[in-house]
């Protein structure tokens, strides 16, 4: 052996040496032993991180594929029914959160809704008593239905509202307005969209829930109640619970709306409009069977 292989030699037993010593010092530090260090950059080690990175980005392109569905953003349970009820692909919620979090897929954030009540009753206005209370899903579609007013911020400061009539037993959609005014007409208006639905057959006792804002308290409005022969219920004096189903639409209908993009009333009108087809035909609920809103009405009716 020459003298510089012997020198060699020599300097890689001494850096290994140092080499372990730094090893054992951080493997201490870290708190990890060093055969667990060893054993993770073994090759078997190696090849089994890369396989499993392979099959998570497999899950990965399923779940952005069910996210983006309809182009319309999606959350964990979203994506569990989205998957089984379009691709016939079955995973569990632990899976896909892991793969959500994995790879950054962030499900919209939703915001509290600020809406506060314009109108005050006046001394004509007539509040009525609380029908329903809180029993939302008594399995009849077109029974009970639920009526709010909700804003709509677009285009560069903009302000808009959006008048809906729910099913409560179903969360179908069966009329909405929407206008860049909050006068009784948003109400009134909303109203004579849902009779003018030949589709819907309103079911024997059928009534009409909502909040004791001015518009519901209306002679006007109440007057067109009784004439489309509906009865009515209010919920109590701000108690948001009475009529939670259908708060609960206007966040998650904010989450599916794309309304930035909107600039003028007209474009707001038509996203809208697109919004509530995919609410109503696409959009699997965890609460009604993991159906869609009409999925589930057409279930309940073949069961009367």
């Amino acid at each position: 052996m020459s003298a510089d292989q012997k020198f060699n030699l020599i300097r890689s037993v001494f850096e290994k040496y140092n080499l372990k010593r730094m090893i054992s010092h951080l493997c201490k530090a870290a708190g990890v032993s060093r055969q667990g260090y060893y054993n993770y950059f073994s090759a078997k080690q190696v090849e089994r991180r890369k396989e499993r990175e392979k099959k998570d980005e497999v899950l990965r392109d399923l779940v952005l594929k069910a996210y983006n569905f309809k182009s319309r953003k999606k959350g964990a349970r979203q994506i569990k029914m989205v998957l089984a009820g379009q691709f016939c692909v079955v995973f569990n919620l632990k899976r896909i959160r892991r793969i959500m979090r994995k790879y950054g897929i962030e499900s919209p954030f939703r915001r509290a809704n600020s809406y506060k009540r314009i109108m005050k009753a006046t001394q004509e206005h007539k509040v009525v008593p609380n029908l329903l209370n809180r029993e939302f899903k008594q399995g009849i579609p077109y029974k009970v239905l639920l009526t709010d007013i909700t804003y709509l911020y677009f285009g560069k400061g903009k302000r808009a509202y959006l008048s809906t009539i729910l099913d409560a037993s179903t969360n179908e959609v069966l009329a909405h307005q929407v206008s860049d005014r909050i006068t009784l007409d948003i109400a009134i208006d909303t109203l004579k969209k849902l009779k003018r639905n030949r589709r819907i057959k309103l079911a024997k006792g059928a009534y009409i829930h909502s909040d004791q804002g001015g518009h519901y308290t209306s002679p006007v409005y109440q007057k067109l109640v009784k004439k489309f022969r509906l009865g009515q219920s209010m919920s109590r004096r701000g108690d948001c619970w009475d009529n939670a189903p259908q708060e609960s639409f206007f966040g998650h209908f904010k989450d599916l709306v794309d309304i930035k993009s909107c600039e003028t009333l007209e474009e707001l009108k038509q996203e809208v409009k697109v919004a509530i087809h995919y609410y109503n035909h696409n959009r699997y609920q965890w609460n009604i069977k993991k159906m869609t809103p009409v999925e589930y009405r057409d279930h309940l009716l073949k069961l009367a």
